[in-house]
């Protein structure tokens, strides 16, 4: 039995959304430990070499890195197996260009090229809420302590935001400011709140919230109607309110979540050439 944590990834087994080619070689990218998941993520390396094009080999990833002209979510990452993930910011300091990670519809990820004022904030689901055991709050110098309990949320990207307002909840969404690191605002998990599939074989699809079915003791279904009037269901934790209402607070990209029949993909394939 294998001992330690496995530091290779072959290509064959890497997620289908990297989109890389079987025949470039043996060996794929495994991603750092960190805010994401392994297969819900798309390391530096692939952003800034097969997605950008800013690289040739791995070698000029690590150079380019290591000059700390990258930067997610505002933060220097040297780390060319970083693993950024869904709505983070990517910042490239040499060509003062940013993006948000965001999924197309056909679930593979997509750097959607934002502003300045965009790109000071992110969008965070809550995907746990509780308080924290016996924590020693109010404690001044010289003054003793009192044992209570700390709210707190933790967010999709693994972040942990203590004494939040108290009517967030779970599968809410939070503006957050990356900046100044607090909620801007809040994005309640209701009906009628346009949202985004995160998951599942709808990843990518954006629509209206149209009704929740709860299933106790399995997996309660969300119904979702898209702008061409089609409805589609998926699961509750696959959903990602991105806006109330009908607007978004992000900028989509330029198909705007809407997912095209095989014969109309191909007639917009047929207009562009």
């Amino acid at each position: 039995m294998a001992r330690g944590p496995k530091k290779h990834l072959k290509r064959l087994t890497a997620p289908k959304h990297w989109m890389l080619n079987k025949l470039g070689g043996e060996w794929a990218p495994r991603p750092s430990p960190g805010p994401h998941k392994l297969r819900e993520c798309l390391p530096l390396c692939l952003i800034l070499r097969n997605r950008l094009k800013y690289a040739l080999t791995g070698r000029e990833v690590t150079i380019i890195v290591m000059r700390r002209l990258v930067e997610v979510d505002h933060k220097i990452r040297t780390d060319p197996n970083y693993p950024a993930g869904f709505m983070d910011i990517i910042t490239i300091a040499k060509t003062n260009e940013k993006f948000r990670l965001l999924y197309d519809i056909k679930g593979r990820f997509i750097l959607q090229k934002v502003n300045a004022a965009d790109a000071k904030f992110k969008l965070l689901k809550v995907v746990k809420k509780a308080k924290g055991s016996k924590a020693m709050i109010g404690r001044n110098p010289g003054q003793k302590g009192q044992a209570g309990t700390i709210p707190y949320i933790v967010t999709h990207d693994g972040r942990t935001i203590r004494y939040p307002d108290p009517k967030i909840n779970l599968h809410d969404t939070v503006k957050f400011d990356i900046k100044e690191n607090k909620i801007v605002d809040v994005v309640k998990f209701d009906i009628g709140n346009v949202s985004m599939v995160t998951k599942g074989a709808n990843t990518g699809r954006v629509g209206i919230l149209v009704r929740k079915e709860m299933h106790p003791g399995s997996f309660n279904i969300v119904h979702l109607k898209d702008a061409r009037g089609h409805e589609f269901a998926t699961r509750e934790s696959n959903v990602f309110c991105i806006g109330n209402g009908e607007k978004p607070l992000i900028k989509l990209p330029r198909t705007r979540g809407i997912k095209k029949s095989i014969m109309e993909e191909r007639e917009d394939m047929l207009k562009n050439n």
